[in-house]
């Protein structure tokens, strides 16, 4: 089950369990829409994995499946993540 982080790993924005903003990748590294498609152009900082949107949890499972509260703050370093994508191409 998702742990539905509550904020951008890199902005700290908060990210609500039904957000339409919070992107994921595989490892649910978790970031903002802004953060992901401007900064990030979608790939994850920390494995190199694609971003993609989040699934929302069905408000009736909530409850029983709560969203984690754990919070994420490593602000990327762009300069690496840019020369990352750089070697990716």
């Amino acid at each position: 089950m998702l742990e539905l982080r509550p904020t951008c790993e890199n902005c700290n924005i908060s990210l609500p369990f039904d957000s339409e903003e919070a992107m994921i990748c595989s490892f649910e590294c978790t970031f903002c829409k802004k953060c992901s498609c401007e900064l990030l152009k979608n790939i994850c900082p920390n494995c190199g994995g694609e971003l993609v949107k989040r699934p929302k949890r069905h408000p009736g499972k909530i409850e029983k499946y709560p969203a984690s509260t754990k919070i994420v703050h490593k602000p990327v370093d762009l300069a690496k993540h840019n020369e990352m994508l750089l070697k990716k191409n």
